[in-house]
């Protein structure tokens, strides 16, 4: 199962920190936990400060309870240290589940 995860961020200025060194680190503490990034993307449209990732669960995952137990992690912790987080003004996720055609599963 895959997810799709769109970040708002407050600012041009906290969008690039988020992206260059905040999500960037949990590339290395989503993978501790089974979790794959497919892909990490800022929007160019309409000055949208967003942040757009895609990642995928491992089989049988209960997405929302293994991004609770990752979120409480000390690596999350650690990721997120030095980024205020009210920065983030809205987040999206959205479940996606592949189909047959589909290059990525």
């Amino acid at each position: 199962m895959f997810q799709l995860r769109i970040y708002t961020l407050r600012s041009h200025e906290a969008l690039q920190r988020y992206a260059s060194v905040h999500w960037a680190r949990h590339l290395a503490t989503f993978n501790t936990f089974g979790v794959t990034t497919h892909g990490v993307w800022t929007e160019r449209s309409g000055g949208a400060n967003r942040l757009v990732a895609l990642i995928g669960y491992p089989p049988g995952a209960d997405p929302e309870q293994l991004a609770r137990h990752i979120m409480a992690s000390p690596e999350f912790g650690a990721d997120m240290a030095g980024f205020d987080v009210t920065e983030i003004v809205d987040v999206e996720s959205r479940l996606l589940d592949p189909t047959s055609f589909s290059p990525i599963h």
